[in-house]
């Protein structure tokens, strides 16, 4: 009784024994073994984690609300006028290209006549509805398509007198026939608005503009 006592415990610490064994070879085999990032900081091994993103809000000061209005303002002025200024100034390219070949001038006002009723008849109902702030970007992106002023533009086509009588009245109205456009400084912000517009519809700016634009 006490032999059969003595084999039935050896058996059974045999038993624990091997299957101790073979649950600790399982413990550390390879396929369940768990991987993670570390970092060495001082010396010691540390696990590395990414956190989730942490944001930050925060309200606008009565300057960046104004600064944001402005902003949006030009956007619009720029997305609103620059497909009126593009054709404008195609046709206004064309007639200086063409008046070039022109030498008497009868004829050369009986050209200009003919393509002014072309530009009126395409962008008079438009234009009336601009702002007058819209007007003044307008001209400036006339400025850039044409790297004439829209005084100098008139000048060419209508007369001295008649340039001079509008500017007098781009005065009244707040703005300005002769507004330059420097595409480098003060107009930083307008020319990365048009490139804005030509990314979304596709335009590309002739040779000769991206010349002046480049020397600018």
């Amino acid at each position: 009784m006490v032999r059969q006592k003595q084999i039935l415990l050896y058996s059974t610490l045999f038993l624990a024994i091997f299957l101790s064994g073979n649950f600790a070879s399982a413990q550390s085999g390879s396929k369940d073994t768990l991987t993670a990032q570390a970092v060495v900081y001082n010396g010691d091994t540390l696990e590395a984690k990414t956190l989730e993103n942490l944001y930050f809000y925060s309200k606008l000061n009565e300057a960046q609300l104004s600064a944001r209005a402005k902003y949006n303002r030009l956007r619009n002025a720029v997305y609103v006028t620059y497909p009126y200024a593009r054709r404008a100034g195609a046709v206004m390219n064309d007639i200086n290209a063409k008046l070039t070949g022109i030498a008497k001038k009868d004829e050369r006002k009986k050209y200009i006549h003919s393509r002014e009723a072309e530009l009126r008849k395409e962008f008079t109902n438009p234009l009336t509805n601009l702002s007058v702030y819209q007007g003044k970007v307008l001209m400036k992106l006339i400025n850039r398509e044409t790297g004439n002023n829209c005084y100098e533009i008139i000048k060419e086509y209508k007369g001295g007198f008649n340039a001079r009588l509008y500017q007098t009245v781009a005065f009244f109205f707040n703005s300005n026939l002769k507004q330059p456009y420097d595409a480098n400084s003060d107009d930083a912000v307008i020319e990365k608005l048009v490139k804005e517009v030509q990314r979304m519809h596709g335009y590309e700016d002739n040779i000769k503009t991206q010349a002046r634009l480049s020397n600018m």
